[in-house]
């Protein structure tokens, strides 16, 4: 019997229910109505209606839906992008982690962090083309995220948060905006919803977003069940993976 089974209420804001299971869960993400994961044996996972459906036999550890298609990272940190039902290798970079949900393009970082953006032009039109051209922004991440018009966040090896702006057509970005607080990860999402978690597993949500203030204003805490690995919010989801590999669902 899962723990996980009743209700659970954290901020009034937010219900929290035992999500569709492809235990063990490792890392998900969620954009344009779509949710994709991958579990502890490096496949990955698309979801129909409550159920997962494998994405093909190659082993990856790391996938993200958007704008931009499904892109994923294998072991060996090559890149692929998911054509016709099946993933495409991508030549051009190598990296550890990728991210399709900006306006359009493709960001991501290498294994020494250094960070690297496909403009929308060529992340739209791939099919089956090598090599690609990533364009090397200016400093060191171990995670970026974007999303279609609320900017970049991204987090360094120090835990360190970062904001920008990235130009879809051409990867121009407008300056790092250093914002308080520490972080493992980050995630924007379409609506401009930021989410982070913590080295300790914990949940917090970027408040006062807005046209004039992407950046926000202050972090809330989101309690939980238990430590957290991963995060990705859509349509008014947020879809969490505990360190357990339990996914959970939560209506915010």
């Amino acid at each position: 019997c899962s723990i996980y089974q009743d209700i659970i209420y954290f901020q009034t804001r937010c219900t929290c229910t035992e999500g569709p299971q492809q235990f063990p869960a490792v890392q998900i993400d969620a954009g344009q109505g779509n949710v994709v994961m991958t579990d502890s044996n490096n496949h990955a996972y698309f979801l129909l209606g409550s159920q997962w459906y494998k994405m093909g036999s190659l082993n990856l550890k790391h996938v993200s839906v958007g704008p931009a298609g499904i892109w994923g990272v294998d072991l060996n940190n090559r890149v692929y992008k998911y054509v016709a039902g099946s993933f495409v290798f991508a030549n051009g970079k190598s990296l550890q982690q990728v991210d399709a949900g900006g306006d359009g393009q493709v960001v991501g970082v290498t294994n020494t962090f250094t960070i690297h953006c496909l403009k929308s032009t060529i992340a739209s039109a791939y099919r089956k083309q090598s090599p690609l051209s990533w364009t090397t922004l200016p400093g060191l991440l171990m995670y970026f995220s974007c999303s279609t018009n609320y900017g970049c966040w991204g987090v360094n090896s120090a835990q360190n948060i970062f904001f920008t702006e990235v130009t879809p057509s051409t990867c121009d970005i407008s300056g790092w905006t250093h914002v308080e607080g520490a972080a493992v990860k980050v995630e924007i999402e379409t609506d401009g919803s930021v989410f982070v978690v913590t080295k300790d597993g914990d949940v917090f949500q970027r408040e006062g977003i807005d046209s004039s203030t992407p950046q926000g204003t202050s972090w809330t805490h989101l309690p939980m069940p238990s430590r957290i690995s991963h995060v990705s919010y859509d349509h008014g989801n947020l879809w969490v993976v505990t360190d357990y590999g339990t996914i959970l669902k939560c209506v915010c």
